[in-house]
């Protein structure tokens, strides 16, 4: 009996410390580091999140974004930062990427953060200047197969969506299109735009208005399914390249030794918001999906994730190009 009252009060005794930690917290202002340049999807949804966040526990949630490197600069920097909930990531699957593409970087994913939740996810656009003369994938097949490395296709660093998503195409496509990485997807769309590079693979979120402008053409979708965003353009897959997927998708990591009761106050938090009907409505109408998952089918999502792009990076022969 006595045991048993000393057993019970020692759990007690560890866990009231999580909890008054969940209750003051967050007490200051919570800086979200986007590793990415603004105007990407990263930041888009990083300042939706903040924003609601900020209404829900009446503290300041500020963006902050820090490109370079293909995300390890900004990635970095969190996780060098004190892990007391006050600092958090705006991560991409660029991070499951990099595990395995850029394996000398200064952190390793799943030992230096603790998963909070994802948010969500995006098919990608694979899109020409409309000086290139192709007007679907097979064109543009065609085109490359008869000009090897004499095309070129723009991406917004090493290891991002947009550099694997087109090594996968090159791979399965069986062509030589030259990979031109640039510091953050802004500069990538400036230069797609400007026609100074011929190809890319962003977004459907930001590259739909591009689209319907007729500044771009539209080849092909990256999902399984085409969007409803712009359901007249078909997928890479039934254009031409059976089988292809590639997708962007994004979630909140911490510094690991965060408290416990903070990251699954913040993923209660995230899922609230992301799962509200107008939430998932109003991103739905620009191509995104909302993801839900707790913080240990997170760590499972993304421990698979980096499985699954070590196989990618190992088919397709992909370089970082730093």
């Amino acid at each position: 009996m006595h045991r048993r009252l000393a057993r019970t009060l020692a759990a007690l005794a560890l866990a009231l410390p999580w909890a008054a930690t969940a209750q003051s917290w967050p007490a200051k202002p919570v800086k979200i580091v986007v590793p990415f340049a603004a105007g990407g999807p990263a930041d888009i949804y990083a300042r939706a999140l903040a924003e609601k966040l900020s209404q829900s526990l009446g503290q300041s949630f500020v963006v902050e974004d820090k490109p370079g490197g293909g995300s390890i600069v900004g990635t970095d920097i969190v996780a060098k930062s004190a892990p007391d909930g006050y600092t958090l990531l705006m991560m991409s699957n660029t991070h499951t990427v990099n595990e395995s593409l850029i394996p000398d970087k200064p952190f390793a994913l799943m030992r230096d953060f603790v998963p909070v939740a994802p948010v969500n996810y995006s098919d990608l656009l694979m899109v020409v200047h409309p000086s290139v003369p192709a007007s679907s994938v097979r064109d543009f097949v065609a085109l490359a197969k008869a000009q090897p490395g004499k095309l070129n296709y723009a991406s917004s660093g090493p290891g991002t969506p947009y550099h694997m998503a087109g090594e996968l195409f090159k791979a399965m496509a069986g062509v030589d299109v030259v990979h031109v990485p640039y510091k953050g997807s802004s500069g990538a769309r400036t230069d797609i735009l400007g026609g100074q590079v011929q190809m890319m693979f962003d977004a459907i979120t930001t590259m739909a208005p591009h689209v319907r402008s007729g500044k771009l053409k539209a080849l092909g979708s990256t999902g399984r399914a085409r969007s409803t965003v712009l359901p007249e353009v078909p997928t890479v897959g039934e254009a031409g390249v059976a089988g292809y997927e590639a997708v962007i998708w994004l979630g909140v990591l911490a510094p690991a030794g965060t408290p416990k009761a903070v990251v699954e106050r913040l993923n209660a938090e995230i899922t609230r918001i992301t799962s509200a009907p107008e939430m998932r409505e109003a991103w739905a109408r620009q191509g995104a999906t909302v993801m839900a998952m707790t913080t240990e089918e997170f760590g499972r999502y993304l421990r698979e994730d980096i499985e699954k792009w070590a196989r990618v990076v190992k088919l397709s022969g992909a370089k970082a190009d730093r």
